[in-house]
């Protein structure tokens, strides 16, 4: 029997799935939370096998409470059930340590087998999710290429110095510090030097002096 808990701030939305998860006999509805905090201590306290989680709540919201879990807990699946579909918050979802993310317009069954998916180890995603996650892959994958140099360059991009206080810094040429920011740019797959600036502050924390 898979243990699944429910999160989230609609009423209607638990009791929808409340009656869903009636229909399977392999799932057992072991609690519902209305908010991050109240799913929490259900979590701990339940033991789920599997989390549907919720994103936008008061107070705690999903992205939270699924690190809190997870840390807790590091064999219960939270699987993202929400609405909305951007990039960043999926991306904070799965760094959170979300094992899935659905979007709400799926279909009732696949939901179940998504459920099913998660407890046995597997990653259910919405085509949207699966595609930042391999962007982010694929940007680590990227970032691991750098040279010392371009790290070094990159890291005082993100400590918001233009490319000629860089250049005097390092003890390099103007030129060699646009080369650089060049060649970074398409290792990180970004496009210009704020996304860069935003990637370095988020990676490559600055050193002491």
């Amino acid at each position: 029997m898979i243990r699944v808990l429910v999160v989230d701030d609609h009423a209607i939305v638990r009791q929808g799935l409340e009656r869903l998860l009636a229909t399977a006999d392999d799932l057992e509805l072991v609690g519902t939370a209305s908010d991050g905090a109240a799913a929490v201590e259900l979590a701990a306290a339940r033991r789920p096998d599997v989390v549907l989680m919720d994103l936008s709540m008061a107070g705690v919201d999903g992205v939270e409470a699924t690190r809190q879990i997870v840390a807790a807990d590091g064999d219960v699946r939270v699987v993202v059930l929400t609405s909305f579909g951007e990039e960043q918050r999926i991306a904070q979802a799965l760094d959170a340590g979300a094992h899935g993310y659905l979007l709400k317009h799926i279909d009732p069954d696949d939901l179940l087998a998504a459920i099913r998916a998660a407890a046995a180890g597997d990653v259910p995603l919405d085509p949207r999710a699966g595609r930042v996650l391999l962007h982010q892959r694929r940007r680590e994958a990227r970032a691991g290429d750098l040279t010392r140099r371009e790290e070094e360059v990159l890291r005082l991009v993100g400590q918001g110095l233009a490319n000629k206080q860089i250049a005097r810094r390092l003890g390099i040429g103007e030129r060699t510090v646009k080369a650089h920011l060049t060649s970074v740019f398409q290792r990180l797959g970004v496009s210009d030097r704020v996304q860069a600036a935003l990637w370095a502050r988020e990676h490559l924390p600055a050193r002491p002096d």
